[in-house]
């Protein structure tokens, strides 16, 4: 849900949409969008006097999770065509790696961990680079595996593992899949939800997502958080329980992002207008209903893609839920791409949650300029752009309002209180 604004810095952080582009482009879809670049022409103001993508072919870095849907998407269904770009999808090993390669530029573009964006611009989690969100790929969708030897001890959820881990005294291991990014910190804002320190009471080390079950199954962890459908995967395999979904922590948070440089995003703004339209349209596609989730899953499940099983993925996306004992449900807040388009707005406040995190856990040593840092990253401007190129409905504010699984309410206006606030940190 979206809330009003404070002020209206937020609001005015970047150019609006002129009404008569605007108008054009919301007609886009109309009369075909292969033609919205071409018949342009020079009336736009945008780079050169050109609204052309600047570069016919861009290269996209994706890790193999279910999130990477809605760019593979885009390219195998041809949607990046219409609009004047054509999409590479790269499959890499690591997001260590995905961080390299986009601060190298050898990627153009990244499906990426919205928290490993924000700790590259700031100097951690890597060397410092000015980086840029176009668009939030997906909401929900990730969860907390917690060890079948864990759960035959009781620790099935929050506060049994808690429980365990005061009454059996050892060190545990929680795995996430970079120190900066989301699953670091769903797992210890969950962890610390239920007393648990994570940084003092465990061990916590870094494991890319393809990686996670194999080191589950050989016995390097008690429990993980990554990406779908590595969760699943555990419990089919027999080896892991399903402790919490993220959707649980954070209903509808942000997750994964589209993300490329500043540099990059000052320099191409039209390739970034038109593949974030191409995704935002691929979102569109995947979120229209069950032959297209059952499609998507087919072709993800393909080893140039996530190489694993489509039963794998197929259950989750459509919110069929298992924990691995016996519970099953029917979870409305399963993993979204497009959802009328409330998905992928880069929320301002989203943003700024990671960062509010980061100071918490002892990443930053100081309050940053939360606002100013938002601002800088995610690219409202060129996101209104694609979002009226692809006909998505644009939420009137640049902050929202969450409540998380503590019973805290975030909503980005005072995110120094907000950091300060927790009685579990660093």
């Amino acid at each position: 849900m979206a809330t009003q604004s404070p002020g209206s810095a937020p609001a005015t952080a970047t150019a609006p949409v002129s009404a008569g582009r605007r108008d054009f482009l919301g007609k886009a879809g109309a009369v075909g969008t292969g033609a919205i670049f071409s018949t342009l022409g020079h009336s736009g103001v945008w780079a050169a006097g050109s609204d052309a993508p600047e570069k016919a072919e861009v290269k996209i870095g994706f890790i193999p999770l279910t999130d990477c849907a809605s760019v593979v998407m885009a390219s195998v269904l041809g949607i990046d065509k219409k609009y004047g770009v054509k999409i590479v999808p790269s499959k890499e090993a690591s997001w260590p790696g995905v961080r390299d390669k986009l601060v190298n530029g050898e990627l153009d573009f990244a499906h990426v961990l919205y928290g490993l964006v924000y700790g590259v611009h700031l100097g951690i989690g890597g060397a410092k680079k000015d980086m840029a969100v176009l668009m939030n790929l997906n909401h929900n969708g990730q969860a907390i595996t917690l060890s079948k030897k864990l759960a035959d001890k009781g620790a099935i959820d929050g506060p049994s593992l808690a429980k365990l881990m005061a009454s059996e005294k050892r060190e545990y291991t929680f795995a996430q899949t970079f120190p900066t990014g989301t699953h670091a910190m769903w797992l210890y804002y969950w962890m610390a939800a239920y007393g648990i320190n994570p940084l003092k009471d465990s061990k916590v080390i870094t494991v890319p997502p393809p990686q996670m079950v194999a080191n589950m199954r050989i016995g390097n962890m008690d429990g993980f958080c990554v990406g779908e459908p590595w969760n699943h995967r555990a419990i089919m395999d027999g080896i892991g329980i399903t402790g919490v979904t993220t959707q649980d922590i954070w209903q509808d948070h942000p997750e994964k992002v589209l993300g490329t440089t500043g540099e990059y995003a000052k320099k191409y703004p039209n390739t970034c207008r038109a593949v974030t339209a191409a995704i935002l349209e691929a979102g569109k596609w995947i979120d229209a209903g069950l032959q297209n989730k059952m499609k998507m899953a087919e072709t993800i499940a393909d080893k140039s893609y996530v190489n694993t099983s489509v039963d794998a993925i197929n259950q989750r996306i459509l919110g069929r839920y298992q924990n691995g004992l016996g519970k099953t449900w029917d979870d409305p807040n399963y993993m979204k791409f497009y959802a009328d388009g409330n998905v992928n707005f880069p929320y301002l406040s989203d943003g700024m949650w990671f960062l509010t995190q980061h100071k918490r856990w002892g990443l930053l040593k100081d309050h940053p300029d939360y606002l100013a840092v938002a601002q800088q990253i995610n690219q409202i401007g060129i996101y209104k752009d694609a979002a009226a190129a692809s006909k998505t409905p644009v939420p009137k504010d640049t902050l929202r309002t969450s409540k998380l699984i503590d019973g805290t309410v975030w909503d980005g206006r005072n995110p120094k209180q907000y950091a300060d606030s927790f009685k579990v940190h660093a």
